[in-house]
């Protein structure tokens, strides 16, 4: 009886392997998923403080709220000298414009969607998000809605007029 049993232990040893390998890979899938995550969260903390940068410089001129865009030649002296506040704003976007393309971002000021009030709303996007309002399969919304699998973020200012 003992030479029917030959090989019986090695069969043993191998389905409990192949079982193992299988709880192994579920497990790196599962840290493959949340290292995914992390990154993700990573970069809505990052775009949010870049949104936020933007904002609070915007609420501090509002005397210059509609130039809060991309100028060819923004001023550059607005950090130690007196600057109106057209230049200011000019000067304030490209200093946060400059932040968020190290982090491999952009930032756009856009009017806000869905509202009868006119409102401006700070734009973040990044990866291949680019942080702008319309229907192409790169932009960040779609009127009010996100656009699908966007990467991005919106920040609303405030009102500058009805």
């Amino acid at each position: 009886m003992m030479k029917t049993q030959k090989g019986v232990g090695l069969v043993e040893v191998l389905v409990a392997l192949v079982l193992l390998s299988i709880a192994v890979l579920g497990f790196v899938a599962l840290q493959i998923r949340a290292v995914a995550a992390t990154n993700e969260a990573s970069m809505n903390v990052q775009a949010i403080n870049i949104a936020r940068d933007l904002a609070e410089r915007m609420r501090m001129n509002r005397d210059g709220l509609l130039e809060y865009k991309n100028v060819t030649t923004p001023p550059t002296t607005c950090a130690s000298a007196f600057c109106t506040p057209t230049q200011m704003a000019q000067y304030d976007y490209a200093q946060v414009k400059k932040q968020a393309s190290n982090l491999g971002m952009n930032v756009d000021v856009l009017n806000c969607q869905g509202s009868t009030l006119v409102r401006k709303c700070v734009y973040v996007a990044w990866e291949n998000t680019t942080a702008t309002n319309g229907t192409a399969s790169t932009d960040c919304t779609n009127s009010t809605a996100y656009a699908p699998n966007a990467k991005c973020i919106i920040m609303e200012v405030y009102n500058y007029g009805t």
